[in-house]
Order: C-alpha cells, then sequence, then structure tokens
C-alpha cells in the first residue's frame, strides 16, 4: 500500500483516523496500540514476510536502549552498545550488501559463492538508522521515557516508516505521550490536507510524466545523443526532486492528522548556492544523522583541516552506500564528498563566486552526479555522460525548423513541444517557487485556497489508475 493508491486514501486512512480519534478519547493507551497495529499492517501489506523482521529489530534495539538508559553506573554498558551497533549493521549488512560483496569478491578472487538475490526488506535503512540514533542517545543518557507502545510509533509510524524522514526519538516521542496529541485539531487537519495535496499532485502529475522520459532514456543508453541525453538525465533530476519532495509533503500532511509534527526533510534544494548549501536543503535528517553520529564522534572540525576534509569524506561515503548497494553510488558519495572538501577549502580561503555562477555551477555539478545514482551500471553512466558532451553526436533533424512533431527524438513518444515546455516548468518551480512547506505556513487557509487544494485532490485522484512507487523506497 502506498500513499497514492485508492485503497490507502479511501480505505486506510479514513478507517485509521477516524478509529484513532475515537479511542483517543476512550482511553489513550488504545489509541496508541490502534495507530501501531495499523502502521505495523501498513508496513506488512507490501509483503507479510518481512514483518517479523522488523519486529524483532524493534523490540532488540527497545530493549539494549531500555537497559543503556537505566543501568547508568555499569562498566559494560560500552559493550551492550557495541553488540546493540552490530545487530544493526549485520541486519542491514546481510540484507542489504550481501549479494554486493559477494559478486566482487567472485570478480577479484574467481570464486564462484553463490548469490542468494535477496530481496531488499522494506524501510530496512531508515528503520536502522533510527534506532542505532536512539541507542547511541541511550548510552549518552539523553533518552527520557521508555513507554514500549511510543517506541514502537517512533519505528513504525506509518507517514514516516518507509521513506523518511529520519525521525529522531527526542522529537516524536514526546508527541506521543501528550494528551493533545489524541483530540481533533482543526487547524492541523487543515495545514495536513493541504500540503498533502501538494505532495499527491506533484507525484503523480509532475514526478510520473518526468519518469515516463527517464525511463525510456535509460533504458536505451546506447542510441542517446547530445540532446536526448540531456532531455533524459533533466527529466530524471525533476523527477527525483519532485518525487521525494512529494512523499515528504505527503509524510508531513499525514502526520499532521494525527497531531503529529514531522521535521523538515526537504527545503528547496536546486535554490542551492553550493554544494554545503544542498546538503542543507535535500534530505536534511540524513544529514543531520550523519553528521551527528559519524562525522561529530569521529571528531568533525575539531582535529585539524586534514582530519575534517577526512571526516566529511567518510561520511559522504557512508551516504552513497546508505544510498544502494552499487559501485554507481559509491561514486556518488565520493563525487558529493570531494565537492564538499572542495567547497569548504574555497570558503576557508577567502575565495568568492558571483551568486548566479555559484547556483548554475551548483545545480550543474548535481545534475551531473545524478547520472551515476540513477544508472543501472557503470558502463550505462559514462555512455550517458559521453552523450551529454556530445560524443555521439547531435542528431540534428533536416527538419528541426519546420516541425514541432519530431521523431527524431528517440526513445521519447513526447513532442519536442511538450518535452521543451514541461522540463522548463519543472525547472522553473524548483528554482524559484515557494516550497510546499512556505506555502502551508505562510499562506492563507481561506476559500480560494481550499478550492487550489481540492482541485489539486480531484485531478491527482483521477490519476491514479496506474499506481507507481516513490523513488526513495529503492534506497
Amino acid at each position: 500500500m502506498i500513499f497514492n493508491s485508492f485503497e490507502f486514501i479511501f480505505l486506510f486512512l479514513p478507517i485509521v483516523w477516524i478509529l484513532y480519534m475515537l479511542l483517543g478519547r476512550i482511553h489513550i493507551p488504545f489509541a496508541k496500540t490502534w495507530l501501531l497495529v495499523a502502521s505495523l499492517f501498513f508496513y506488512g501489506y507490501w509483503n507479510p514476510a518481512y514483518l517479523p523482521l522488523i519486529l524483532i529489530s524493534m523490540l532488540v534495539n527497545y530493549a539494549i536502549g531500555m537497559f543503556l538508559g537505566r543501568n547508568k553506573a555499569k562498566t559494560y554498558r560500552k559493550a551492550i552498545l557495541t553488540i546493540g551497533i552490530i545487530f544493526n549493521v549485520l541486519l542491514l549488512g546481510y540484507f542489504k550488501y550481501y549479494d554486493f560483496f559477494v559478486e566482487n569478491i567472485n570478480f577479484l578472487i574467481g570464486s564462484e559463492l553463490v548469490l542468494k538475490n535477496i530481496l531488499l526488506p522494506l524501510a530496512i535503512s531508515f528503520y536502522t538508522f533510527q534506532q542505532i540514533a536512539y541507542l547511541v542517545d541511550s548510552y549518552r543518557l539523553e533518552t527520557k521515557e521508555y513507554n514500549f507502545l511510543n517506541y514502537g510509533l517512533f519505528v513504525t509510524f506509518f507517514p514516516q516508516l518507509i521513506a523518511g524522514p529520519i525521525v529522531h526519538h527526542g522529537q516524536v516521542m514526546s508527541q506521543f505521550s501528550d494528551k493533545k496529541t489524541y483530540r481533533i485539531n482543526y487547524e492541523h487537519i487543515s495545514q495536513g490536507l493541504l500540503i498533502f495535496a501538494i505532495g499527491l499532485f506533484k507525484k503523480v502529475a509532475i514526478a510520473d510524466t518526468f519518469a515516463e522520459w527517464a525511463n525510456a532514456g535509460y533504458s536505451n543508453v546506447n542510441v542517446l545523443t547530445f540532446l536526448d541525453s540531456w532531455v533524459t538525465t533533466l527529466s530524471y533530476t525533476l523527477q527525483l526532486y519532485f518525487d521525494f519532495s512529494g512523499y515528504s509533503d505527503m509524510a508531513i500532511g499525514l502526520a499532521l492528522l494525527f497531531n503529529i509534527r514531522l521535521p523538515l526533510n526537504f527545503n528547496s534544494p536546486y535554490k542551492a548556492r553550493d554544494i554545503q548549501d544542498f546538503w542543507r536543503r535535500w534530505h536534511i535528517t540524513l544529514s543531520h544523522f550523519l553528521t551527528t553520529y559519524i562525522y561529530i564522534p569521529l571528531g568533525g572540525n575539531r582535529k585539524g583541516p586534514k582530519r575534517t576534509y577526512v571526516n566529511i569524506f567518510i561520511i559522504f561515503l557512508v551516504s552513497g552506500i546508505w544510498h544502494g548497494a552499487g559501485w554507481t553510488f559509491l561514486i556518488w558519495g565520493t563525487m558529493h564528498g570531494l565537492a564538499s572538501i572542495i567547497c569548504r577549502y574555497w570558503k576557508l580561503a577567502g575565495f568568492k563566486m558571483n551568486s548566479v555562477l555559484a547556483w548554475v555551477t551548483t545545480f550543474l555539478f548535481v545534475h551531473f552526479a545524478w547520472v551515476f545514482f540513477r544508472a543501472l551500471t557503470l558502463q550505462d553512466a559514462l555512455t550517458v555522460l559521453k552523450a551529454m558532451f556530445g560524443m555521439n553526436g547531435l542528431r540534428l533533424p533536416t527538419e528541426w525548423f519546420h516541425e514541432t512533431n519530431l521523431d527524431w527524438l528517440f526513445p521519447f513518444s513526447a513532442t519536442t513541444l511538450e518535452l521543451s515546455i514541461t522540463i522548463l516548468i519543472g525547472l522553473a518551480i524548483s528554482w524559484y517557487a515557494k516550497n510546499s512547506v512556505e506555502i502551508m505556513y505562510e499562506t492563507k487557509r481561506n476559500v480560494p485556497m481550499a478550492v487550489f487544494a481540492a482541485l489539486l485532490l480531484f485531478y491527482s485522484v483521477m490519476q491514479l489508475q496506474q499506481v507507481s512507487e516513490f523513488l526513495y523506497f529503492n534506497f
């Protein structure tokens, strides 16, 4: 079940919400239990086989966290923390990276170890990181409550379970303890429906349109030339933007319906003026996790410039590995790590760049890096990049200036005019428009805004015949 499906919007969500509010008036633990069961059902609806995995992970981490938080003077606390982190890393490593390591070992030493073709359990990257943070904070004695229902909801709360944001326990567990969370709040309903409508529209009307062209191009990389390679890569750059921001909007909106405020995860990243600015805007909660639980423990910027640059490189390498088991993700992470090091050195040296040039440079770098992020293989990525630099020809047709419906733009089915206008609109929105959170908080909610949200919802629902998954479900 996904947010942009009939069964979620018209069955799951209204049933869960109504019973949650009714039970909240009777006895709050009933409402918490209902929300926890509903969230587990939401997760198990995808593949019930992995439901025991998330339950075991949750129970083990809760037990270790509670032990660490309550036994302040025990000498073996550090060993328990280490066991807990190893447990999580092994769980993630086995399901996400086993086949990747076996493939590379077979290649390096010529062995014939058998691949297991393990299906990646949904959301394992997200709930594993959340719980590692919980264990570390418990060891530091920074966790304050040990209510299992609150902890279970912190891990499984369905709006953020599948693709984030990566939530810190301190941000939500206190909200699950608050009595006001279980009362109808019309302001939250209004905000939640508005941002959910915007997010749903981004996904089904914009991201899925760009997905068609991006998929067509990346399925035929060997025939791409200069222009169609740029159409392909710009389509993916915009697909990822609207897909991820659409999911983040819907997660925030759904959580607000249950009176839970999730952290901001997406803040107009294509407006960034440098790569550090980009990472303060893109997947904000992942950056926060990597900074808090890896960069700072490694020494951050406290051990001199060389060590700072090494630490920066490490967290981006981890970010690349976290996103996927493949060399393309490693290269993508390495590119961002090197760019962040150069950016930091540039600033410390006192160099400055014109703001427009800085913005264009940042966007183009991010755009080129997405090629490695999207391509299925390293060879595919290099083929696409060659085409983008014109090394596969321009393929200009003789009828270029006489027709708009040009069939030279193989493999795309849309007309040249449609492609050009849609991509320009997508870029303009990502560069200049207010983002959804700004609209939600800054715009007055009146009749025109209600009509606007209703139109977005109506149009989006009419497009739900072909339900597509969100890109970050694969990470």
